[in-house]
């Protein structure tokens, strides 16, 4: 089994496991960026990006959890100091290749995707308890983004 293959097997892990999506991502595809995994914190903090903003349907956690993996390593730290040059391409070529990913699906947003109304509590039940509920469509977006990210961040 190759070195992206267990990536994307670890983001799945990760995601049945209890993370969001947007979590799942950060920390399984963190290797790609270097040695030092982001730390508890920042993956406390990308929680709420699960569900489509804030259980809005709005964009894919895993599309978030994906730019914030390049912003990790490729963000300015402090307000001085620049972007690393490759940032925004790489963004850019992320979203894009985001779009072509969940095309089938209508979007880019989790209500696209899941298709799960966060508030309604039978609906959230139904997704995380029925082996054939759209869950099965998130594992899909979480392997493809995750091959996305190798093939944009391998090449770097």
């Amino acid at each position: 089994m190759d070195t992206n293959q267990k990536m994307c097997d670890n983001a799945v892990d990760l995601f049945l496991r209890g993370f969001h999506c947007s979590q799942a991502i950060l920390q399984a595809c963190s290797p790609l960026v270097g040695d030092k995994p982001p730390s508890p914190e920042l993956i406390a903090a990308m929680a709420p990006f699960g569900g489509g903003m804030g259980s809005t349907g709005k964009v894919c956690g895993t599309l978030s959890g994906a730019l914030a993996l390049i912003g990790f390593t490729m963000g300015k730290k402090d307000p001085e100091s620049k972007d690393h040059k490759d940032m925004w391409r790489l963004s850019y070529k992320l979203v894009k290749e985001f779009e072509e990913l969940t095309k089938e699906y209508g979007g880019v947003n989790c209500s696209n995707i899941a298709r799960v109304n966060w508030k309604d509590r039978n609906s959230v039940k139904t997704f995380y308890k029925d082996p054939n509920s759209r869950r099965q469509e998130c594992l899909k977006v979480i392997r493809g983004t995750c091959k996305i990210l190798n093939d944009l961040l391998s090449k770097e």
